[in-house]
This record gives C-alpha cells, sequence and structure tokens, in this order.
C-alpha cells in the first residue's frame, strides 16, 4: 500500500490532486515511485524538472558530462555558475530546490551495459534521454530483459519523436523502430537543435511516465510521436513488430 500523503504534501499538490484521473491514490503511488532518468542534457533536464515538481519520490539521474556553456539556451536546469560542474550533480542542486523531498541518486558515470544492469531491476520506469543510438539500443535491450517501460525520446534540429516501450506486451521495441532508421552519425553539435523542441519531447516523457506509473497512460506502446518544430504538427506512426529483432522477439522466444 502506498503510503498516504501528509497535510503539507496533499496541500502542495492539491491542483493535482483535485484530477479525478490522478486523485490521492496516484499521487500517493507517484511518492512511492522511482523513476530512472538516463542522460540529463536538453531531454532529461526538462524530464527530471517535470517529474521532480509532480512529486515523484526517488529520482535518479545518470550522466557522465560537465555542464558547458552551449549547454545554457537549452538545458534548462543549469546556469552559468555552474559551467564545469558535473551535469548530474548541478541538476541534483537545482532539482532540491524546487522539491527538497525528492530523494535524488546521481551517478556521473556512462550508462554503460554493467550499470544499467544494476540500476534498471530497482525502476519502475525509465526515461531515455540520451543522444546516441548505441546508448539507446541498449537501453532498450535491458529494459526489455527485466520488463521495465522505457519513455525513449530524441530531437535534432526543428524535430523530435517519442515512443513508450512495455515489454510486458506483445509489441514492438526501440530495436524495431532503430532498424527502420537510416543510420546516422550527425549530433545536435552538427545539425544543431532548437531549443522549446527539446524541451517539449523532455516534458512529454514526462507527460507518458507520470501517467503511465497511475495506470493512465495517454499513449500505447509501440506506437511513434513525431514533432516538426516549425508547423507545429505532430504524427503518429505504429511500428512495426520486426520479426528478427533479437530483443523483443528473443525474449518472446525465451518464453515460450
Amino acid at each position: 500500500m502506498p503510503k498516504p500523503l501528509r497535510y503539507a504534501q496533499a496541500l502542495r499538490y492539491n491542483r493535482q490532486i483535485v484530477l479525478p484521473q490522478i486523485d490521492l491514490e496516484g499521487q500517493e503511488r507517484w511518492q512511492q515511485a522511482r523513476v530512472l532518468v538516463i542522460g540529463i542534457g536538453g531531454l532529461g533536464c526538462s524530464a527530471a524538472q517535470q517529474l521532480c515538481s509532480s512529486g515523484i519520490g526517488h529520482l535518479t539521474l545518470v550522466d557522465e558530462d560537465i555542464v558547458e556553456v552551449t549547454n545554457l539556451p537549452r538545458q534548462c536546469l543549469y546556469n552559468n555558475q555552474q559551467i564545469g560542474m558535473r551535469k548530474v550533480q548541478a541538476a541534483r542542486d537545482r532539482l532540491y530546490t524546487i522539491n527538497p523531498e525528492c530523494t535524488i541518486q546521481t551517478l556521473s558515470k556512462r550508462a554503460d551495459d554493467s550499470l544499467l544492469q544494476a540500476l534498471i531491476p530497482a525502476h519502475d520506469i525509465v526515461l531515455d534521454c540520451t543522444d546516441n543510438l548505441q546508448s539507446r539500443e541498449t537501453i532498450n535491450a535491458v529494459c526489455y530483459q527485466h520488463a521495465t517501460p522505457l519513455v525513449s525520446g530524441a530531437a535534432i534540429r526543428f524535430e523530435g519523436q517519442l515512443m513508450l516501450v512495455d515489454p510486458t506486451q506483445s509489441s514492438a521495441c526501440y530495436g524495431c523502430l532503430s532498424a527502420l532508421m537510416q543510420p546516422s552519425d550527425l549530433s545536435c553539435t552538427e545539425a544543431g537543435i532548437f531549443s522549446p523542441v527539446v524541451n517539449m519531447v523532455g516534458t512529454q516523457q514526462a507527460h507518458i511516465a507520470l501517467l503511465y506509473l497511475i495506470n493512465q497512460s495517454p499513449t500505447q506502446a509501440a506506437v511513434l510521436h513525431t514533432y516538426d518544430g516549425r508547423s507545429m504538427q505532430w504524427a503518429q506512426f505504429t511500428i512495426p513488430t520486426n520479426q528478427h529483432c533479437p530483443v523483443c522477439q528473443g525474449k518472446q522466444k525465451e518464453n515460450t
């Protein structure tokens, strides 16, 4: 059973609690939830801020980078005084000013397979806010291995995308999506990024995670949501299962 909210907490989250879809029960579930955010750049800053302020009880932040001046236009948790700090430390300091009751664990490490194997089973949901294909595919594989839901996000130029991956359902995973995409080594450094787009996608990752945790998911698994920042248009595509996917199809074969 979720731990009941104290009066001060109920007052703090009153505007959420009065929503019948959330109510006291939903807020209490958030208080007990453990959420892993991997990558504290543009996506992760926005996602972590929304999760923390909404009342998630435990956040784990993973990122090996330091704050640089070029991060500041889009990575909303950082400021000039934090340039040179570890991102996870700078993010934790800022998040504590937003909600001091949120327990925040930080790891200034690369999210490799061994680290993910240790972390993911201890969390209720994972937000992939990384910026490279290799990391996304590794996170996807470990989430599938441990049947942990994943909200994957990405943004470049004026374009954003996100998708819920739910290993408990017989649906496509991120590996199925990446098999459909053309390989690209471009990053925001070379291609550029429009700050509001990356912040919008990160916020939507938190949106999906929060509602998923209270059984109110706003999207089905394996539906790719894409955003065009120049026209402000969203589009949705159902990703087909790749019958040769070593992640989701391999897992299903193990279970049969």
